[in-house]
C-alpha cells in the first residue's frame, strides 16, 4: 500500500512540474505546436517499448483500438493544445487551479447524463470547487488576468472533462499502458499532420529548448503515466485520485521557486477549496452495516 501511494505521489509531482518545463520551453523560443508534436513524438515510442516489454497484445476489436486512438487524436490533442496556449498567457499557478476544476465539471456532466446521482457529497464538492475557482481568479485581480488565457484554460478543463467521460468505456476494455500508448500516438499524429500541414512546426529555437521538451516527454508524459497506473494498481482508483490532488500544490510551489509566481492569500484559500473538492468527490462511499 505504501509503495503504491508513493508511486501515485511521484506521478502527481511529475505532472505538476510540466508547466515549468513548458514555460522554460517558451523562453527558449519553442512554439506550442512544435513543443507538443515533439513531446508526443518522443513519448509514443517509449510507451510502445513498454507495451512490448510487458508483452501486451493489441485486442482484435479494431473499433476499441480506433476509439482509443481517436481519443488521443481529437480529445487529448485538443486539451493539450488549449492548456499550453493558456500557459503562454497566464501564470502557471493560476492555470493549474483552473484546469483542476475538471473533477467538478465531470461531476456536473455525469449527473446531467444520469450516469451518477446528485448526492449531497457531489453537490457539496461542486459548490466548494466553484467557490474556490472564483477566489483563485478574483485574487489574481480582474485587470491582471488575460481573457485569452482564461478562455484557453477553461477550454482545456472542459475538453479534459469531456475526454474523461467519453473514454470511460474504452478504459475498461484496454490495458492502461496500451491505452496510453494509443492515446499519445493519436496526439502525435494530430500535431504532426495539422501543425506540419499548416507550417506551424519551427525548429529554429535555442538548443536548450530540446532539453525542456525532452523532459516534458520523459518526465511529465511517460513517467507520470506509468507511475500513476503502477500506483493505482496497488491502491485502487479512489485512493489514487485523492493522492493525485497534490499535483496543483506541487505546481504552485515549483512555479514560485522557479519563476517567483506566487498565489495571494485569497488565491491560496481558493486553491485549497479546489483541491478539497477533488478529495470530497473521490472519497469512497461510507458502507453502513447493521
Amino acid at each position: 500500500m505504501r509503495t503504491g501511494a508513493l508511486l501515485v505521489l511521484a506521478s502527481a509531482a511529475a505532472f505538476g512540474v510540466m508547466p515549468i518545463f513548458g514555460k522554460l520551453s517558451f523562453e527558449a523560443g519553442v512554439g506550442v505546436a512544435t513543443l507538443l508534436f515533439v513531446r508526443f513524438a518522443i513519448a509514443a515510442p517509449i510507451l510502445w517499448g513498454a507495451v512490448v516489454a510487458k508483452r501486451l497484445t493489441v485486442p482484435r476489436n479494431r473499433g476499441t483500438v480506433a476509439r482509443a486512438f481517436l481519443l488521443g487524436a481529437v480529445g487529448y490533442a485538443t486539451q493539450a493544445g488549449l492548456y499550453f496556449l493558456a500557459l503562454q498567457h497566464m501564470d502557471a499557478s493560476v492555470l493549474s487551479m483552473i484546469l483542476y476544476s475538471y473533477p467538478a465539471l465531470v461531476t456536473v456532466a455525469a449527473i446531467a447524463l444520469r450516469r451518477e446521482s446528485a448526492s449531497r457529497r457531489r453537490l457539496t464538492a461542486l459548490v466548494v470547487a466553484s467557490g474556490g475557482l472564483v477566489l483563485v481568479l478574483a485574487g489574481a485581480g480582474v485587470g491582471s488576468l488575460s481573457l485569452a488565457g482564461c478562455a484557453f484554460g477553461a477550454g482545456a478543463a472542459l475538453t479534459y472533462a469531456t475526454y474523461i467521460l467519453v473514454s470511460d468505456g474504452v478504459t475498461k476494455a484496454l490495458d492502461p499502458l496500451l491505452l496510453s500508448a494509443l492515446v499519445i500516438s493519436g496526439a502525435a499524429v494530430t500535431f504532426g499532420l495539422v501543425a506540419g500541414g499548416l507550417g506551424m512546426l519551427d525548429f529554429g529555437f535555442d538548443s536548450i529548448g530540446w532539453l525542456w521538451i525532452a523532459l516534458t516527454a520523459v518526465i511529465s508524459t511517460v513517467a507520470a503515466v506509468v507511475l500513476f497506473f503502477s500506483g493505482m494498481s496497488r491502491v485502487g482508483p479512489s485512493t489514487a485520485a485523492i493522492l493525485s490532488t497534490v499535483e496543483p500544490p506541487v505546481t504552485v510551489c515549483l512555479v514560485f521557486l522557479t519563476f517567483g509566481e506566487a498565489l495571494g492569500l485569497v488565491q491560496l484559500l481558493g486553491a485549497a477549496a479546489v483541491v478539497g473538492a477533488a478529495i470530497i468527490v473521490n472519497l469512497p462511499s461510507r458502507v453502513v452495516t447493521a
